[in-house]
Parts: structure tokens; sequence; C-alpha cells
């Protein structure tokens, strides 16, 4: 607030432009070098993870990675990767925090399986109308470096527990 009071009473700044942008430029560094490493442990994190999972004997693996158990069988139609479909969903990080649930909002969610994370699209496709699934999804098949929001990070596998009611 003193720059902004000097400013404005007319005080010249004692710092010439280019150490201004020095500086600035040293601190945004330092940041990226920051974010850079707390994205790397996320995804070491998250390795270590999706291994340990698919150790236990009612997971199952596809070839891209998907981690699914079989919570409850339905035995309704199945899905194609262009089909509408709702659904009761909780989702969660692997350290549990939730960061969206359909089933909290008591409110299920309508949407068409090719415009949503590739995991809910490969894996929604292997579900029947009535079937209740656990699937943890890698970044890969997730948000990837981006993250998506303020709660899920760079390279985060997420958890979803997804109950089939229909497909549309």
């Amino acid at each position: 607030l003193d720059g902004l009071a000097d400013v404005l009473e007319g005080v010249t700044c004692p710092y010439k432009e280019e150490q201004l942008r020095s500086a600035m430029n040293e601190i945004q560094q330092r940041i990226n070098r920051q974010h850079q490493q707390e994205a790397n442990a996320q995804a070491a994190a998250s390795e270590q993870f999706l291994k340990q999972n698919a150790q236990r004997p009612e997971v199952q693996v596809t070839d891209s990675g998907l981690q699914y158990e079989v919570l409850n069988e339905g035995g309704g139609a199945k899905p194609a990767a262009t089909s509408r479909v709702r659904v009761h969903y909780h989702g969660t990080l692997v350290d549990g925090t939730v960061f969206d649930s359909s089933v909290e909002r008591s409110e299920p969610l309508e949407f068409a399986l090719n415009g949503v994370i590739k995991g809910w699209t490969k894996g929604l496709q292997l579900m029947t109308e009535g079937s209740k699934y656990r699937f943890t999804i890698p970044q890969d098949l997730a948000y990837g470096a981006s993250g998506a929001g303020a709660v899920i990070g760079p390279y985060s596998t997420l958890v979803f527990e997804v109950e089939l009611l229909a497909v549309l």
C-alpha cells in the first residue's frame, strides 16, 4: 500500500524498471518451481496408490489403466460411447477428500458419455443399468497435468463410486 500511496503523492520509484522486471521474473520462477515440485509429488503419490490398489483381489484393471470394482451388478442396458446416461456418483481424491457428489446433493446427473473425462467414458461402458462400480481413474484418464478447480490438483488420481441409473 505504501507504493500506491507514493504514486498518488507523485513520489518517484527508487528502482529502475529493469530491476522490477527482474525481481518479478525471479518471483514467478520460484512459484513455477514450487508448483512443479507439488505436481511431481502428486504424480508419484498417484502412481503409488494405483500400484497398491491394483493388488487388491476385487480390483480389475483395463488395458487403459482404469481400475474398477463391481459393487453391485445390474442387468439392464449397457451404454455406448455416445449414449446419454443418468448416474449417481461420489467423487474423491485418493486421500478421501470429496470434490463432487450427486449423492450428497440428492440429484442424479445426466450427460453424454463422450462429453466427460475418458475414465468415465470407458468405465461406464463396462456397466449395465442398475450397476454400481468404484472406479479408480489414473490422471491420464482424468484431468492430467492441468487438474480441475481448486481441489483436483495436477496429476491427481480420482476415485468415483458410480451407480448407472439409466441409459437414456
